[in-house]
């Protein structure tokens, strides 16, 4: 079975569209969304219209910080920016998308899989998996062989071998990893709809069960076209800027 792991979509209707495209391209049997659907983009609306129909077709789907922030009320870590959005998205969605948010898990499992957005320690309080050392911890706090989440918007993998011994890779566009048998893995699928490693390209990550292989990809979208919308609904122009440079 293929599965496409999708994380950070941020109201990004065209990285949306074009990563789901792309995935079913490849064969795609199967997805799952790793949170943060709102917040930057604005499309927010069809965005989890788009999550409610996977959900419906047997996707996983678990809550982000700025799902959660749009329910209740933004972190005060949030910077400004991610806090006007927030306020805006909150009066976009209807009673019927806001309460698709707010039947969201935490996390997800699925055979040897968990599914989480920022981290599976402790979820809700949101750390970056950037360090070694903080893909250990999660991965000590579960039993599944492969962690995926995002929240961090660069793609990047960790290899946890037998021996306690952790490896950090930070994959390129298109790049393969063969998984071995007796390692875990901890995996951020880069961000979707607002990446921030300098390529501009959608990112998701395909993972193909028979043949042990997990493959990051890079997705040219309409990036252009989501900036306009950004600045066309009053949002900030740094968002805008952010969707062209890629960072």
């Amino acid at each position: 079975m293929k599965l496409a792991v999708i994380a950070d979509i941020h109201g990004n209707r065209e990285a949306f569209a074009a990563c789901l495209e792309h995935a079913r391209e490849r064969g795609a049997e199967h997805f799952a969304l790793l949170g943060d659907y709102v917040g930057y983009g604005a499309d927010p609306g069809w965005v989890i219209d788009r999550v409610r129909e996977l959900v419906d077709a047997g996707a996983r789907a678990v809550l982000g910080n700025h799902d959660l922030a749009v329910l209740e009320a933004p972190s005060p870590y949030m910077n400004p920016d991610a806090r006007a959005v927030i306020a805006w998205t909150r009066e976009e969605l209807d009673e019927d998308q806001l309460a698709l948010l707010g039947s969201l898990p935490d996390t997800e499992s699925e055979g040897d899989c968990l599914f989480v957005h920022a981290n599976a320690a402790a979820p809700r309080q949101w750390r970056y998996m950037h360090r070694a050392e903080d893909a250990a911890r999660s991965l000590q706090a579960t039993d599944a062989s492969y962690v995926f989440c995002g929240h961090a918007h660069e793609p990047s993998a960790f290899r946890l071998s037998p021996d306690g011994g952790i490896l950090h890779f930070k994959p390129g566009a298109g790049m393969s990893i063969h998984l071995t048998p007796g390692q875990r893995w901890l995996v951020v699928a880069g961000a979707a709809g607002q990446p921030r490693d300098g390529n501009p390209a959608a990112s998701y990550v395909m993972f193909d069960r028979s043949a042990a292989m997990l493959t990051f990809h890079r997705v040219p979208y309409d990036h252009e076209t989501a900036a306009t919308k950004i600045m066309a609904a009053g949002l900030p122009y740094r968002l805008a800027l952010r969707l062209i440079e890629g960072i």
